[in-house]
């Protein structure tokens, strides 16, 4: 009986496991769903109390209206550039922040570490005053370098950096010692190739974070056709007086394409990093 009951206890947990996955799949595909259809949608249906399925008269020109839109794709554009040059230099800046906190002995490494906790429990709203104040003294406001310079330090990316220099293996930095170089060729040659999965899944995170990032953009370059980010173009949609929602919602969905590509594309090297770094629990 044991013989015979493995194999069907397998399959039968084998079953239940991927009954599980299908059931969460869906969930987590029922935001898309609903922005698909709200954005296929007429007016009068998506206000109406029968709920509907599949609209019997699909209306997909609304897509082509927000691909006419020139605002659009300068948002899609703006957005783009923001969210690449805010995670790169986030990655950047932390990584060699981090390095230095971990592995380069200096009398300020404690105090500098004990500050980069204490902004973390620093509320954001807090600092937002202060950093507008300073980029308009700078003359910042209505470009890219008032919304992307001041959000290129975060704390956040180096503590988390010199937790994970920390464990990193010395034999490997040694290595790069006896071949005569120093801190900064150690870690661009040898520290920084064997850390590629940690960064990859902060570069997913940060990604995220810039792209739907809205309220600093918004204070900070407005609605002008120079600086205008998709999130702050979606805002267009929500006026006091009218509620775009099909635009709203097939806008969206458009705008979420980017993101959706940026996470399957590095998906592999997210789990592999939060593997590593036990991020994901144990």
């Amino acid at each position: 009986m044991s013989v015979v009951g493995n194999p069907v206890r397998k399959r039968v947990e084998l079953t239940l496991r991927y009954a599980v996955l299908v059931v969460l799949a869906l969930l987590f595909l029922l935001p898309l769903y609903v922005m698909i259809k709200t954005a296929v949608s007429q007016p009068e249906d998506v206000t109406s109390k029968t709920f509907v399925w599949w609209p019997s008269n699909p209306n997909w020109g609304k897509f082509a209206e927000i691909f006419a839109d020139e605002r659009f794709g300068q948002s899609l554009v703006t957005s783009a550039i923001m969210a690449v040059s805010m995670t790169v230099g986030q990655i950047i800046i932390g990584a060699l922040a981090g390095y230095g906190l971990a592995r380069i002995p200096n009398r300020a490494s404690k105090p500098l570490l004990g500050l980069t906790v204490t902004m973390l429990l620093i509320p954001s709203a807090t600092t937002f005053l202060p950093n507008y104040l300073i980029v308009s003294w700078l003359g910042w406001t209505e470009s890219l370098q008032g919304i992307v310079i001041p959000t290129l330090f975060t704390a956040f990316n180096v503590f988390l950096f010199r937790q994970f220099f920390i464990s990193f293996p010395k034999e490997l930095e040694e290595a790069g010692k006896l071949d005569g170089l120093g801190y900064i060729g150690t870690f661009v040659r040898v520290v920084l190739p064997n850390s590629l999965a940690f960064a990859a899944a902060l570069t997913v995170l940060g990604f995220l974070g810039a792209w739907n990032a809205f309220l600093w953009p918004l204070v900070v370059a407005g609605t002008g056709f120079g600086a205008l980010t998709v999130q702050v173009y979606l805002s267009s949609f929500i006026t006091a007086q009218t509620f775009d929602y099909t635009g709203l919602f097939a806008a969206g969905f458009l705008a979420s394409i980017p993101v959706l590509l940026v996470f399957i594309l590095l998906q592999r090297w997210l789990l592999r990093g939060v593997a590593e770094t036990g991020l994901g629990g144990s």
